[in-house]
């Protein structure tokens, strides 16, 4: 469903923000990039009495009787709240949360343009996890699912868990299952191509945040082979003593092959690699990895091994960038899995509901499938009906919907 555009930008020939000649960039968040729009109309004064007082009460003393109507007579079952605390926003890092709202923004309106789900951004003048996940809880009430959005490890995961185990609706940090999510499914068609199953596949990641912890073990649970994590320090592995909570969990479920040291000792041999990291990987350690290798290298804007290079080596290359083939974009899972999740009113999303997303995208491809072409592009308007449709049969066959 297509977003409408209600409140048109005119562009300007300086911008005043910096006193600088026109910048595209700038004239397109003049003012914001949204705004709320009313579903009824209210013309009259019997429209006012209907949509506010007296009219009002009557569903207001419904919904206290009958808590549940709420789904019914408002916008919760079909609202999302965009949280951040602006600690990782894009490249930028830490910026804040004031600085972060036109990315909240952003992530709002890709929610209606690709989805069809509303959604409000929320930027938190706070980086303690019990003070987010207190604030979160309290907001609840107004929203039927909580996407986290930009929120830095290893606190995201503690936040997430937290709010998972609090709430009732579906609550999903999309820095590491949307990603997750795409890098499946693009796998899942890399590994057709070729005639291999996930299971005969060894990767290797680099980055052991958000991304590329739940990447690992999101493979893991659909199937791979097995996983090796590499953090600044090296591969993930039990020998390390520096390892955090997370990492030793991480460490525990990974690297089979009880592979150590730097990355490029663990890509020797690997079918593939998955970069979420932002560093480079030098050309030899890529010539080092499996014939027919698969290179997925996600940094924005610089991958860490340029896609020419990798070409040279790999049989699939994705990035995440727009300019070349095969993009990992997070825009290809959220809002379908938002919208499959709010159309059967489901408690939270599942593993099972993830997998069913990735399963869904990757055969949005079906007989188009290249090594140029992998993943679909997120304007394809095949993706978003078949991850919700996909998510929501899913959620149903699992037991968390309640519709």
């Amino acid at each position: 469903m297509a977003a409408e555009i209600v409140n048109p930008r005119s562009d300007s020939s300086t911008n005043s923000a910096t006193d600088e000649p026109f910048d595209p960039a700038f004239a397109l968040h003049r003012g914001g990039k949204m705004a709320v729009q009313a579903t009824v109309p209210i013309r009259d004064k019997d429209d006012l009495s209907l949509a506010y007082t007296p009219g009002v009460a009557k569903v207001c003393s419904a919904i206290a009787e009958n808590p549940e109507l709420v789904h019914d007579y408002t916008w919760k079952s079909q609202v999302v709240a965009v949280v951040t605390d602006g600690t990782a926003v894009l490249g930028l890092g830490d910026i804040g949360p004031e600085a972060s709202l036109p990315v909240m923004e952003g992530k709002a309106i890709l929610f209606k343009q690709f989805g069809g789900v509303d959604a409000v951004p929320i930027a938190l003048a706070t980086t303690d996890a019990d003070e987010i996940v207190e604030t979160v809880v309290r907001l609840a009430p107004s929203f039927g699912g909580v996407n986290l959005e930009d929120i830095s490890a290893p606190r995201c995961f503690e936040i997430e868990r937290k709010l998972q185990e609090r709430l009732d609706i579906p609550v999903f940090h999309d820095d590491q299952h949307g990603t997750a999510v795409v890098t499946l499914a693009a796998l899942r068609n890399a590994a057709k191509l070729s005639g291999r199953s996930l299971g005969e596949l060894r990767a290797v990641i680099s980055g052991a945040g958000a991304a590329g912890v739940a990447i690992a073990k999101f493979l893991l649970e659909a199937g791979l082979g097995d996983v090796a994590v590499a953090d600044r320090k090296g591969i993930v592995s039990r020998d390390r003593e520096d390892l955090t909570d997370v990492k030793r969990e991480l460490a525990e479920l990974t690297n089979k092959a009880g592979i150590s040291g730097p990355l490029d000792s663990a890509l020797a041999g690997a079918d593939v690699f998955i970069g979420v990291s932002g560093g480079t990987v030098p050309e030899p350690a890529i010539a080092s990895m499996a014939p027919g290798a698969f290179v997925f290298a996600m940094a924005n804007p610089n991958p860490e091994v340029h896609p020419d290079i990798a070409h040279k080596y790999a049989a699939v290359v994705a990035t995440g960038r727009s300019d070349y083939p095969n993009q990992i974009n997070n825009v290809l899972a959220f809002p379908g899995i938002f919208a499959g999740a709010l159309q059967v009113r489901a408690s939270r999303i599942t593993e099972g509901m993830k997998i069913a997303a990735a399963n869904a995208l990757a055969d949005v491809v079906g007989d188009e499938l290249a090594a140029d072409y992998v993943i679909p592009s997120p304007f394809d308007e095949r993706v978003a009906p078949a991850v919700t449709a996909a998510v929501a049969a899913a959620a149903r066959a699992e037991g968390v919907a309640r519709r």
